[in-house]
């Protein structure tokens, strides 16, 4: 087998990967959060965190990978970083309406792409940017439904696009300045992540539930179903710097809306959610995007390797990371962390 084709099994991999455990751990807090009453999102996310750290500890004290220290200064802004957007991006949905928090999701792929181009020089051909508005388009019917604005809450959204913008970007910067694989950047990073979210996580969730998350009757459905999240969350986290390490930030948010559509799907076929024409039409417009972002992704990464291995060794990096990749790539992940606020029964749940 050629090394680029274990390199595109290995992108199918860590892509299906991300795709599972998302689902599988937004069917586990709905029934956490629907069902029990476990309101405390941000408190969860730490614990997420700390159990998928110890799990790398052990793996590496079973000698599963290697430990590469780098810049420690790097890891920790990283880190702490990570742990802001998550805190954001749960008071964006707390002080704002569904559909307004679901067009702050939508406005991460432009405002990646803008910071991508205007920092790091890629170019996004005409193609690529049609397939991500049709794709847009698609989650923004399926998903938007009211628009309240108020000034706070419009501030948070701001805030919370940017940081998990930079903090994604970084993500892949990282791995490929430093050259260290995901597990590598993932157990170096999950400290500061879980520290930032474990001090702030009961402070904001009381803000958000006005509830204690100390004084919760903890019986033991609720601690199976908290133990099971944590359990998932570690794939989850784990895939998440896969997919951005192996592709981009940008293919990671095509991923993200898709798993939106399925999450919705799911939810109408298993757990009988509501659903309408609307929704369909959205998840089919949004299919729709999502294969044509890949298929000319493919062509154009095929294009510039041929063009490279007549003209040029290398070829200035583009956008060209498709859903199911072919290039070759340094890399081996930010609702990333499992992101979405998931605090409230009737409001929708993402990983």
């Amino acid at each position: 087998m050629s090394e680029g084709q274990r390199f595109q099994l290995g992108t199918v991999g860590a892509l299906s990967l991300s795709v599972v455990s998302s689902v599988s751990i937004v069917i586990c807090n709905k029934a956490l959060i629907s069902a029990l009453g476990f309101t405390f999102a941000t408190t969860l996310t730490s614990w997420h965190l700390l159990v998928t750290f110890c799990s790398l500890h052990v793996a590496l004290w079973m000698k599963l990978f290697e430990h590469k220290p780098f810049d420690p200064r790097a890891v920790m802004g990283f880190g702490i970083l990570n742990g802001i957007s998550i805190g954001l991006l749960n008071l964006s949905l707390g002080f704002n309406s569904v559909g307004f928090y679901q067009m702050t999701k939508l406005a991460i792929i432009p405002c990646t792409v803008l910071l991508e181009t205007l920092f790091f020089r890629k170019q996004f051909s005409r193609s690529i940017q049609v397939s991500l508005v049709i794709l847009l388009v698609g989650v923004g019917i399926a998903t938007v439904t009211d628009l309240q604005l108020n000034v706070l809450g419009s501030v948070l959204s701001l805030l919370a696009v940017i940081t998990t913008c930079v903090a994604q970007i970084m993500t892949n910067t990282i791995q490929k300045k430093f050259k260290v694989s995901s597990t590598q950047l993932l157990y170096q990073s999950c400290p500061y992540q879980a520290m930032t979210l474990f001090i702030v996580g009961p402070f904001l969730d009381g803000l958000l539930t006005n509830q204690n998350v100390f004084a919760f009757k903890y019986t033991p459905q609720v601690l199976f179903f908290i133990v099971l999240s944590c359990l998932i969350s570690v794939s989850v986290n784990f895939s998440t710097f896969l997919v951005i390490g192996k592709t981009s930030p940008v293919t990671y948010q095509v991923l993200g809306h898709l798993k939106t559509c399925l999450v919705l799907a799911f939810g109408y076929v298993l757990l009988h959610d509501p659903f309408s024409w609307r929704n369909i039409l959205g998840i089919l417009i949004a299919v729709v995007g999502m294969l044509l972002y890949s298929y000319f992704c493919t062509i154009e990464s095929q294009q510039k390797a041929n063009e490279a291995a007549t003209q040029l060794p290398q070829v200035k990096e583009s956008e060209s990371d498709p859903l199911i990749s072919v290039e070759t790539g340094t890399g081996i992940i930010n609702d990333g962390v499992a992101r979405s606020p998931v605090w409230n029964s009737d409001k929708d749940l993402h990983a």
